[in-house]
C-alpha cells in the first residue's frame, strides 16, 4: 500500500518530539544536527544504550549569532583529513572542561560567562589552514563586543555571539575578510513545525 503526501503528513503530525527525533536521526546520522533542528533552543544530544538522549534549553531572544560566511567552500573530508589521529591527555580533558562550561552557561543563560571559552583545541587550530583569517575574523568580533566566536562545524561559515551591537561585531568582523556574506541570526525557539492545519509535532 502506498501513502500519498496527505496519508505522510498525518503520521509525522502523530509523532511525539522525541520519535520524530529518532527518526531524524537516523536519517541524518548525527543526533547532536538533528535536535536543534527539530526542537530548537540548545540542545545537548547522544546516543545512549541505542536510544537517544536529548536535554534542550531556551535560548535568550537577546542573543545574536553574529555570522560570517566566506565566498568560498570547504570541503569537509579535507577539513576531517587536517584532524590528527590523536588527541594529547591535556586536550582532550580542556575540550571536556570547555563542553561542560559552555553546556552549563547555556543552561544557565548566563551568556556573559561564554567569554574565554571557545578557546579550541580540537579542530580549529588544524582548520585554520583552509581558512587563514579565522582568527583575526573572531578577534575582531570579539573587539567589538561579542562575547566570543568559533568555527562552525567543519567551515567555512564563522560565528560570533553577541548580547549588544551586533551590527559593530558585523562590520568588524567583515573588515577582516570583506569577501563574504554576514547574516545577524537569532536563537529559533520553535524548531520544525507542521504546516498542514494539523496539531500534532508536539512533545
Amino acid at each position: 500500500m502506498e501513502l500519498g503526501p496527505h496519508d505522510e503528513r498525518r503520521l509525522l503530525a502523530a509523532l511525539s518530539r522525541m520519535q520524530l527525533l529518532e527518526l531524524a536521526t537516523e536519517l541524518e546520522g548525527h543526533p547532536d544536527n538533528a535536535s536543534p533542528a527539530l526542537l530548537g533552543g540548545f540542545t545537548v544530544s547522544g546516543k545512549v544504550n541505542g536510544r537517544i538522549v536529548c536535554q534542550r534549553y531556551e535560548v535568550s531572544p537577546q542573543l545574536c549569532c553574529v555570522t560570517l560566511i566566506p565566498h568560498f567552500e570547504i570541503s569537509t573530508a579535507e577539513a576531517r583529513r587536517l584532524l590528527p589521529s590523536h588527541y594529547l591527555r591535556p586536550d582532550a580533558a580542556h575540550a571536556l572542561n570547555r563542553a561542560a562550561l559552555v553546556t552549563a552557561a547555556f543552561a544557565n543563560s548566563t551568556y556573559e560567562n561564554l567569554s574565554g571559552l571557545f578557546d579550541d583545541r580540537f579542530h580549529q587550530p588544524y582548520r585554520e589552514a583552509l581558512i587563514p583569517k579565522l582568527s583575526a575574523v573572531i578577534k575582531a568580533g570579539v573587539g567589538a563586543g561579542a562575547i566570543g566566536g568559533f568555527l562552525s562545524g567543519s567551515g567555512s561559515a564563522i560565528v560570533c555571539l553577541t548580547l549588544r551591537n551586533s551590527e559593530q561585531v558585523a562590520e568588524a568582523m567583515s573588515r577582516e575578510l570583506p569577501e563574504s556574506e554576514i547574516k545577524l541570526l537569532y536563537p529559533d525557539k520553535d524548531g520544525a513545525k507542521c504546516e498542514t492545519g494539523f496539531t500534532g509535532c508536539t512533545g
